[in-house]
C-alpha cells in the first residue's frame, strides 16, 4: 500500500514537472516573438529600414521608401512618432533623393560619437550614375524636438560593375566598413567601402564576395540588412526569410556571410523591407511597408 501511494505522488509528480515545462517552454515562444506596437504616424506609410539609436534609448530611427520628401523619423518600439528630421537631399542630383532603402547607426570620424547613415541606394530600373549615402550626428537635443532641422555628410558610390538596385545596408564597428549588398540578381554581391569619409566625396566600392541563397523570385529578393552594435552578429533579410551568422573574431562580415546561416523566425508581412537589431544584440525588429504597421519584435534564440 505504502509502494501504491508512493508511486501516485511520484507520477502526480512527474505530471506536474511536465506541465509546468510545457507551459514555461510555451511562455518563452511566446515572448520569442511579439508585437510591440503599430507604427502610428501616417507620415510614416512606407517603412524601409529601421535603425536603434546609439545615445538615446528606446528610440529607432526609421525611413520612407522612394517618393518621400528627404526625411526620416525616430519612433519609440511601440510604433509612437517621436522627432522627425529634415535634411538637405543631394543637389547634384536632379531628381534629388531617389530612393532610400535602409538606415544603420554606429561609429564615425569624431571618436566617442554615434551617426545615423541613411543609404539612398535604390535603382530600380539599373540606371543611377551613382548611390547617395547621408550621415548624420546623433545629438542629445534632438529628443527635446518633435521637429528637427539636420545637416548630414554626403558620400557618393559608384558599383564597379554596374549599377544595381540594393535595399540592404550595413555598418561594421570592428573593421570600420560600410557594407552595401545588392537587390535583384540571383547570386548577391557584397560590396564595401571604407566607414569615414569626407562631405561630397566620390569612391568606387569593392566586390567583397557573392552568396546564392536558394528560393523563388521576388521572395528571395534581399531587402534589408544589419550588423549588432558590438559587431558580433549579422541578419539579413528577404521578402520571405530572415537568415544569421555569428561572427568568429574579427573576421571580415563577407566572410562570416559565406557560411551557410540560420533562418531564424520570421512573421512574413506584406513588403517586409525593414530589419534592425535591438541595442543589446539580442533580439531584433521588423516591420513593412504598409501605412500604420505593425512592429515585430524577435528575441534571437
Amino acid at each position: 500500500m505504502i509502494l501504491k501511494k508512493k508511486y501516485i505522488i511520484l507520477k502526480v509528480l512527474a505530471i506536474l514537472i511536465v506541465l509546468t515545462g510545457g507551459y514555461v517552454y510555451y511562455k518563452v515562444r511566446k515572448r520569442s516573438k511579439e508585437i510591440s506596437g503599430f507604427i502610428s504616424s501616417p507620415q510614416i506609410k512606407e517603412t524601409s529600414g529601421i535603425a536603434a539609436s546609439g545615445i538615446f534609448d528606446d528610440i529607432y530611427y526609421v525611413h520612407n521608401d522612394s517618393g518621400d520628401t528627404s526625411r526620416f523619423f525616430a519612433i519609440s518600439p511601440k510604433g509612437n512618432l517621436v522627432s522627425t528630421f529634415y535634411y538637405q537631399m543631394d543637389k547634384n542630383t536632379p531628381s534629388g533623393q531617389l530612393d532610400c532603402e535602409d538606415i544603420s547607426v554606429g561609429k564615425g570620424p569624431k571618436a566617442g560619437k554615434s551617426y545615423v547613415y541613411l543609404g539612398d541606394i535604390g535603382d530600380n530600373f539599373n540606371g543611377r550614375p551613382y548611390v547617395t549615402i547621408y550621415r548624420f550626428e546623433e545629438k542629445l537635443s534632438w529628443m527635446g524636438k518633435t521637429l528637427n532641422h539636420v545637416v548630414p555628410a554626403q558620400l557618393h558610390l559608384h558599383y564597379p560593375d554596374g549599377a544595381k538596385d540594393s535595399e540592404a545596408m550595413m555598418v561594421d564597428p570592428l573593421q570600420n566598413l560600410l557594407y552595401i549588398v545588392n537587390k535583384r540578381t540571383d547570386t548577391i554581391r557584397v560590396y564595401t567601402t571604407p566607414l569615414n569619409f569626407k562631405n561630397n566625396e566620390d569612391r568606387i566600392l569593392t566586390i567583397r564576395s557573392k552568396i546564392y541563397f536558394p528560393g523563388f523570385k521576388p521572395f528571395k529578393y534581399i531587402t534589408a540588412g544589419d550588423i549588432s552594435r558590438d559587431g558580433t552578429k549579422v541578419l539579413i533579410k528577404s521578402y520571405g526569410k530572415v537568415y544569421y551568422w555569428q561572427r568568429k573574431g574579427t573576421e571580415p562580415v563577407w566572410e562570416t556571410m559565406q557560411r551557410t546561416p540560420a533562418e531564424l523566425p520570421y512573421e512574413m508581412q506584406k513588403q517586409g523591407e525593414a530589419i534592425g537589431f535591438t541595442p543589446d544584440g539580442e533580439g531584433y525588429y521588423t516591420t513593412s511597408e504598409s501605412a500604420f504597421a505593425a512592429l515585430y519584435y524577435y528575441r534571437l534564440p
